[in-house]
């Protein structure tokens, strides 16, 4: 069976420190991703809401409008800044997210842009679960206030390497997600993601390992660099997780960058040694990976 990572690759997961100066902020962007570069990173990510303070008073304010795709420089700087980025840096960038806005319909959305070596689109990933929680004396939160969901499974094929799957922060607590993408040929899974101090303290690792052992893949969590004098306190903490649910590495609170190697050869072994995609029992339960998908809006 044809190795589902084609040869090894460094992930550099940026954990940024942002603003309220979205210029600012990609410039900060940019700084953080030409540094992962220099240590040799192959696909750098950047977290969610990397352009912009995180909260639904925030959104349409920063909200950038992607269509028609390509849009104009003035429509959407951050999808610009991102696709020099990756021609400059000559990488895969997945852009964290930023808050976008469609004219024709007058939705928002919170939405992932992944950009290869050339600069060039590869593919666009709007939130599919919004973070509508409430959690006595602890957090009420609530996206679809201002946010639509998207609709869409997003699998992103890297010619270099192969087939990764996006998604976004609370999206991580729907392991259909995650299934598709592994049993389509995923192997990795990422997430920019910006849980709080309750969340992140109850689920953070655990869904990042659980994800990873289910489907034996690896799996990075990229959060924004944690600022207790913003209006929402992220988490901090990303991570990767190898394919047998142990973590290779972790940030603080802190900015930072970390880094992992990635090799199939993990996802072999570990495949091999517990062999559960052989193991599956699809005539006493579906199979949720051949059911009706959308992949695209």
């Amino acid at each position: 069976m044809a190795k589902l990572l084609r040869k090894p690759l460094k992930l550099a997961l940026v954990q940024l420190a942002t603003g309220s100066d979205k210029t600012a902020n990609l410039n900060r962007a940019r700084s953080k991703v030409l540094e992962a570069t220099r240590q040799g990173a192959n696909i750098v990510v950047l977290p969610e809401c990397f352009n912009s303070p995180y909260g639904t008073s925030f959104f349409p304010k920063y909200c950038e409008e992607l269509l028609p795709s390509p849009p104009s420089e003035t429509q959407s700087p951050s999808y610009h800044a991102l696709s020099a980025l990756a021609k400059e840096a000559h990488i895969y960038l997945v852009g964290g997210s930023i808050p976008e806005h469609d004219s024709s319909t007058k939705k928002y959305y919170n939405t992932s842009l992944t950009f290869d070596p050339q600069g060039n689109l590869l593919e666009t990933h709007r939130k599919v679960h919004l973070f509508d929680i409430d959690i006595p004396g602890k957090i009420s939160f609530h996206e679809s206030d201002v946010l639509s969901p998207g609709n869409k499974v997003t699998l992103i094929d890297l010619p270099d390497y192969g087939k990764i799957g996006l998604a976004i922060c609370y999206d991580i607590r729907f392991p259909e997600l995650a299934t598709i993408a592994a049993r389509k040929g995923c192997f990795l899974l990422l997430y920019p993601g910006a849980f709080n101090l309750t969340t992140g303290a109850l689920h953070w690792e655990l869904q990042a390992r659980a994800r990873a052992m289910d489907n034996q893949v690896y799996v990075g969590l990229c959060s924004p660099a944690r600022d207790m004098e913003a209006q929402y306190h992220a988490w901090g903490h990303s991570m990767v997780v190898d394919p047998n649910a142990q973590v290779m590495a972790e940030a603080d609170e802190q900015e930072c960058i970390i880094y992992a190697e990635l090799d199939g050869q993990k996802i072999d072994e570990t495949r091999k040694g517990i062999p559960l995609y052989q193991q599956r029992r699809f005539d006493v339960y579906p199979d949720i990976s051949q059911g009706k998908i959308k992949f695209g809006e």
